[in-house]
């Protein structure tokens, strides 16, 4: 059906099961199906840049069995990222991930990505040094609320049960927000417009 890269083609024929289970009527009606998602790429090769990318952020550990991989050779495609979604009914309600806990660790995933050390000084420096103090493992799990609430009352659309939710130009119509700050509020946080 695809001809496409594979993220094009996992996405379109990901997309097309969804369309041909939903008009075939194939998703039985109330029932609950959950399932944990795990062992994702790591890294993804950025074609345009001729580079490698951390597919989610650079601070998910690798799974245990893939850092001699990239200690000895350096080959992000083979790596696998210490992250997790719950998925419901096909929908993802949750994700988290291990994070890099060791300076030395994270230096060499900056280092693969080719993260210039003057870039990671300037932007990750503070992490690095914070790491070296002994940071214990340590990861983390976020819930999408209001996509689970959706399910559960049967939208098709978050924003159908999102409290507050934006305008597609990303406007809150409840806070006004983002708005103009005045020069009062710049004052008082020390920030100067220019």
């Amino acid at each position: 059906f695809v001809a496409d890269t594979p993220a094009v083609a996992y996405k379109v024929l990901g997309l097309l099961r969804k369309r041909l289970a939903e008009s075939q009527k194939l998703i039985p009606a109330n029932q609950w199906k959950f399932l944990w998602v795990e062992k994702f790429p790591s890294f993804e090769w950025d074609e345009e840049a001729k580079r490698w990318n951390a597919v989610h952020h650079p601070f998910t550990a690798p799974r245990p069995e893939d850092w001699p991989v990239l200690r000895e050779n350096g080959d992000l495609s083979k790596v696998r990222a210490r992250a997790y979604d719950l998925v419901l009914n096909g929908t993802e309600i949750g994700g988290g991930s291990i994070r890099i806990h060791r300076s030395e660790d994270q230096t060499l995933i900056f280092k693969l990505l080719q993260i210039p050390p003057e870039t990671v000084q300037l932007q990750f420096g503070f992490l690095l040094e914070a790491l070296e103090y002994g940071a214990p493992p340590h990861g983390g799990f976020a819930l999408g609320l209001d996509r689970f609430v959706g399910l559960l009352s049967g939208e098709t659309s978050i924003r159908d049960v999102i409290a507050f939710p934006k305008t597609q130009k990303g406007v809150d119509l409840m806070s006004n927000a983002p708005s103009t700050v005045s020069p009062l509020q710049l004052r008082e946080l020390g920030i100067k417009l220019s």
